[in-house]
């Protein structure tokens, strides 16, 4: 690798990462904020809030690299621009292929970042969060259900103790039981403790009462009870126990499901739609890169406009990644359009290096910039000062 290729490899991977760490930063925040229940409602600590919503990152990541590294490419291109670099490195006599190489190597880094996070490290994060929220949830009466304090177990479930005895013993016990819409089941008890066996986890609660109030009924059933077992068995559930989704798959899972898979046998399309769309993630790191030079590499003097280009890169790399999502979509029910980002990406891919082998300069019709230039006049005299 010759200076200029070290020269546009570190100063492109230096954008790609600031870029991507900036991008996966906020995003993360956002989705991080919508689980912040974590600490107000289940009474979780801030490591473990942090460590469950991390869990995500690397999907993130997999999904932002590439465009990451499109704004890098594109950034590092308009300031070699900008500062008359590719006109000197033209003007020595280098080839747009070499320059081209230099940008090439990044994407190959790129590509093989999101294909390790495709095939492993995004799935296996995923597993981790649901096994660290099943714990979580597993943990109910221990850490989440606090003492004096209203905690919405789910949607419809709300528990409340009084207070919890030097021995783990709960009292004052109160269980509103509202996520079956055709019945409300309140359940008030003196004492309770938490009670596994091989059926299940129970909270077994002593001398108390239950009142049933049916849909359409005005009044309550009321039952007392001496003893009472509260099933809270779908709160806990072993790790061996957990159905992954397909999401939630390595790549050689569903490229070779097992047969007895009751998953796989349930959602055959979407465990081949997955597989495809994770086959072709690494490829468009590589397809961008090409897009964004064949726009955007060329020299051209200060007084040219790259405003066309750099709205055709952006163009052509939406339009790729939308074939992309819409053929993983419709794939499910239509799996041919699978094969649709494979044609894309290899045309794209084709086309690209074969206009910077032969140096084609791709511009926009004269009658888009024409009516470019004219609107930019009319503003320009518009906003000049009379």
């Amino acid at each position: 690798m010759g200076s200029l290729s070290r020269y546009v490899f570190r100063s492109t991977f230096g954008a790609f990462m600031v870029v991507l760490v900036s991008l996966t930063a906020v995003i993360w925040v956002t989705q991080a904020l919508r689980d912040i229940d974590l600490l107000t409602n289940q009474g979780q600590t801030v490591l473990v809030f942090i460590g469950i919503t991390g869990m995500i990152v690397p999907l993130l990541v997999m999904i932002i690299a590439p465009i990451a590294l499109l704004i890098a490419v594109v950034h590092t291109l308009n300031r070699m621009s900008t500062d008359s670099e590719l006109i000197v490195i033209s003007g020595a006599g280098v080839s747009p292929w070499v320059l081209f190489r230099s940008f090439l190597n990044v994407a190959v880094v790129v590509a093989v970042l999101v294909a390790i996070l495709s095939a492993y490290v995004a799935p296996q994060g995923l597993r981790k969060l649901r096994d660290w929220l099943t714990a979580v949830s597993a943990d109910l009466v221990a850490n989440v259900v606090q003492p004096g304090r209203f905690t919405t177990v789910e949607g419809g479930l709300t528990i409340h103790i009084r207070e919890r005895s030097p021995g783990g013993q709960l009292l004052g016990v109160f269980v509103d039981d509202q996520r079956n819409p055709q019945e409300r089941v309140t359940v008030l008890a003196e004492t309770g403790e938490m009670l596994e066996n091989d059926t299940g986890k129970f909270l077994l609660l002593q001398n108390g009462n239950v009142q049933r109030l049916e849909a359409k009924e005005t009044d309550p059933t009321v039952v007392v009870f001496d003893r009472y077992a509260f099933d809270l068995s779908r709160f806990t559930g072993a790790a061996g126990a957990v159905k992954y989704s397909v999401r939630e798959r390595y790549i050689w899972q569903l490229m070779f499901p097992s047969r007895s898979d009751a998953l796989y046998a349930e959602q055959p399309a979407q465990f081949r739609a997955e597989m495809h769309d994770r086959l072709t993630a690494p490829l468009y790191p590589i397809a961008f890169v090409i897009i964004a030079f064949v726009y955007l590499g060329p020299a051209q003097t200060t007084r040219q406009s790259r405003t066309m280009s750099l709205l055709g890169a952006i163009g052509a790399v939406a339009t790729l990644r939308l074939l992309g999502f819409a053929a993983t979509v419709f794939g499910v029910q239509f799996p041919a359009t699978l094969i649709v980002p494979y044609v894309a990406i290899a045309a794209t891919i084709g086309f690209g290096l074969f206009a910077i082998a032969r140096g084609i300069v791709i511009e926009p019709p004269a009658v888009v910039t024409n009516a470019m230039a004219a609107i930019n006049d009319r503003i320009s005299r518009a906003m000049a000062p009379t």
